[in-house]
């Protein structure tokens, strides 16, 4: 009975250090950038020999693309109530909420992804190329037919994207300016609350989806 549970403790195994090296690998390169980082600094902090770091990843270019894949993927699935909302009220602000909560989970991971495209995503401009792009051109016809129904008001669907990128975002990029105009402290559960429901109160009477 025993030797058919081997391969499985061996997923499972495996699956648990790739997750300690993911965590590990967003803050290093969050807090380093891609080129301060070593893969020494990222198996000290895993608590792990650099010897298993290149087992499960071969190279630090490799690890990189693996982080922001992952908050991507994340992201990814965060728009899938775009999909089967029946208009902009439920389908944004499930997003936001979405959004909002990513970014209170996977600040480091939000800012990997912020610091590659400020440089001119060196590594993954073949990703949002391709993949983000694709991502944006199905969210952009799902708003122009929300549009159509007459159930927001004509506003360009990309500019409204990048609006919720930008302010659900800026609570994991700028997490350290929050907390600091915070007297110093992390948001509560209270103001996370608040700051999603204010943050869907403006946008969606903004775009006319909510009365003025």
């Amino acid at each position: 009975m025993a030797e058919p549970t081997r391969p499985m403790r061996r997923q499972e195994i495996r699956r648990e250090n790739e997750k300690t090296i993911l965590v590990a690998a967003e803050k290093v390169f969050a807090e380093a950038g891609f080129g301060g980082a070593t893969m020494q600094l990222i198996a000290d902090l895993a608590g792990l020999p650099k010897a298993n770091l290149h087992y499960y990843f071969a190279t630090k270019e490799e690890l990189y693309r693996s982080v922001v894949q992952n908050i991507f993927e994340i992201w990814l699935q965060a728009a899938n109530c775009f999909d089967a909302a029946r208009g902009p009220i439920d389908g944004i602000s499930a997003y936001i909420d979405a959004k909002m909560e990513i970014s209170r989970r996977h600040p480091d991971g939000s800012k990997v992804w912020a610091s590659e495209v400020m440089h001119g995503a060196p590594v993954l401009q073949d990703y949002m190329e391709s993949t983000l792009r694709e991502w944006t051109d199905g969210r952009v016809e799902i708003i122009r037919r929300w549009i159509e129904e007459a159930k927001m008001d004509p506003v360009d669907p990309r500019h409204l994207l990048y609006m919720l990128w930008a302010t659900t975002q800026h609570y994991a990029d700028f997490g350290h300016q929050i907390e600091t105009l915070n007297g110093g402290k992390p948001l509560s559960d209270r103001q996370w609350r608040e700051a999603k429901e204010n943050i869907k109160r403006v946008i969606l009477t903004g775009i006319g989806a909510l009365p003025a």
